[in-house]
């Protein structure tokens, strides 16, 4: 049934289409559909040789990015070196200092006062990450606003409480220790031939979709590495990760920081609760699973847990390619999780 969901749905809503479902820690139903790579640019014209997408394919996971970033912060918090509701101050003294009721918590549920993004790209490579960590707040704090721009932030706070770049906090706390072995920024040459495409992008001087290089043009221009977006990673990669979440910490949190991320932080003014860096009971998410707590990328991925229901849900494609807006990815996302529903319903 799985497959004939992402059958249903390629090539029009992604040319790629991989899903996994677990129930209980077990996966349920498995499925890729699809080519990992169908356009040759923007128009819509085809490439001759198409090769079919893997199981073990590689996607740029974009926002899902918030979540290892997250777990970061909550790992550091375990080991003493920062707490949720330090003032960002003490870490950025010079962007925060005027705003000391800003806390690492407003950061993690988007209530910091900050704008959704801020576009650097066309900056001078050496102002950007001082543009980005400078910007001003453009509402109260305490007011919900989904955004990168506290993320991005949230990234930094972690690189220098944990003493290290946040590729490295990713790799040592989060990835090395669940055995995330495709789970990577800036994937290297062996890694990128499993790639799978994402948007057409002229303005990199390219002449075809971007494939195993960052989509999102923030993290692009920061280096690739940053707290909202740059991961890429695998299906099965993901659901070990959403298992170790499901679970309770799998060794890299301990329960309490994972009770506190799924708990519901009370934030206002959002169609979901907000948990530390995850969305609970958001629609265009989980669809039916009404708890279940999770986050979606805008190049078209999701991956969603229901500790209640014992499962995890990743879904992963390349609806960016080879441009955005196309529609239905919504639609799919609640049809895999009907699906799962109904896999946890038949195994009691």
């Amino acid at each position: 049934m799985l497959e004939r969901i992402l059958r249903a749905a390629v090539p029009e809503v992604a040319s790629a289409a991989v899903a996994l479902i677990a129930v209980d820690g077990r996966t349920a139903a498995a499925a890729a559909v699809g080519e990992a790579m169908r356009y040759a640019d923007g128009s819509g014209r085809l490439l001759p040789e198409r090769p079919p997408v893997a199981a073990d394919a590689l996607f740029d996971i974009a926002s899902i990015t918030k979540l290892f970033t997250t777990v970061v912060l909550l790992a550091l918090a375990d080991a003493g070196r920062l707490a949720l509701d330090d003032p960002v101050a003490a870490w950025l003294p010079r962007h925060y200092g005027h705003r000391p009721e800003v806390t690492i918590r407003h950061l993690l549920t988007h209530t910091a006062g900050l704008p959704p993004g801020r576009r650097v790209e066309h900056e001078p490579e050496d102002a950007r990450w001082e543009l980005v960590l400078s910007t001003p707040q453009a509402g109260p704090v305490g007011a919900h606003v989904y955004s990168d721009v506290g993320m991005i932030t949230a990234g930094r706070v972690a690189e220098l409480a944990g003493g290290a770049p946040l590729d490295v906090l990713v790799r040592d706390l989060v990835t090395a220790p669940l055995g995330l072995a495709d789970t990577v920024f800036r994937p290297g040459p062996a890694l990128r031939e499993r790639a799978v495409a994402t948007e057409y992008k002229p303005e990199r001087d390219t002449i075809a979709c971007v494939r195993g290089e960052v989509h999102d043009e923030t993290a692009y221009a920061l280096g690739g590495v940053a707290g909202h977006a740059g991961l890429f990673s695998t299906a099965a990669d993901l659901l070990r990760f959403g298992e170790a979440l499901r679970t309770g910490g799998g060794g890299v949190l301990s329960p309490a920081a994972v009770a506190e991320m799924l708990r519901d932080q009370g934030v206002t003014g959002a169609a979901y609760r907000q948990g530390l860096g995850i969305r609970i009971g958001d629609p265009a998410i989980v669809g039916p699973l009404r708890d279940a707590a999770g986050h979606s990328g805008f190049t078209g991925t999701s991956l969603v847990i229901d500790p209640a229901r014992r499962l995890t849900v990743v879904l992963l494609t390349n609806n960016v390619h080879p441009l955005r807006g196309r529609p239905g990815i919504r639609e799919l996302r609640t049809a895999v999780a009907a699906e799962a529903l109904r896999l946890a319903g038949s195994s009691r």
